[in-house]
């Protein structure tokens, strides 16, 4: 996965629902708030959100009237184009797709955790940027949003609580 590690200008993250209910889960939007990125969701992520995860479906309402990410819908011939053959496919859920057709289409980097759909985001296109839940943890803690003890409390609590594992000790060791 790629790390924002040494970006220097502000650039679009579109997530789809597994990183942004990771961080929905802890109550931790305030942290898209703070980047220097922007973050948006499709309508189909919202949905996603809202059908499958009522518990968070108030934290999200909060995230986008604080600002913390907004959302965007797939509209021009080639995302849909794209979301429709994605979907079509039948291996990927619609917030995945939508997802995927904003980022290839519009050049945005792209949010997520799912290595199956990940790969067809590069199928998509090949230099498509694709930042997983700790790519973006490492990106707060260069940005001093989260210290890594702070981090690997969240890291801890992703696993304990939410069933989110990491395959790390620390977020100490993919700091340079």
């Amino acid at each position: 996965m790629t790390q924002l590690v040494g970006e220097h200008r502000p650039a679009i993250i579109v997530t789809d629902a597994s990183v942004l209910i990771n961080f929905l889960r802890i109550d931790r939007t305030d942290l898209f708030a703070g980047h220097s990125h922007t973050f948006i969701a499709t309508d189909h992520v919202t949905a996603e959100i809202t059908d499958r995860y009522p518990d968070q479906q108030q934290r999200f309402t909060a995230a986008l009237a604080a600002g913390a990410i907004s959302e965007t819908r797939v509209i021009t011939p080639a995302e849909i184009q794209l979301f429709a053959s994605l979907f079509a496919a039948g291996r990927l859920g619609a917030g995945e797709c939508s997802a995927i057709a904003l980022a290839v289409n519009r050049g945005y980097i792209l949010a997520m955790d799912d290595r199956r759909a990940a790969i067809h985001g590069r199928r998509a296109k090949a230099t498509l940027r694709i930042l997983a839940t700790q790519d973006l943890v490492v990106s707060m803690i260069h940005e001093g949003l989260l210290g890594v003890a702070e981090a690997d409390r969240i890291k801890q609590e992703w696993a304990s609580r939410h069933r989110y594992r990491l395959k790390l000790d620390s977020f100490r060791d993919l700091i340079p």
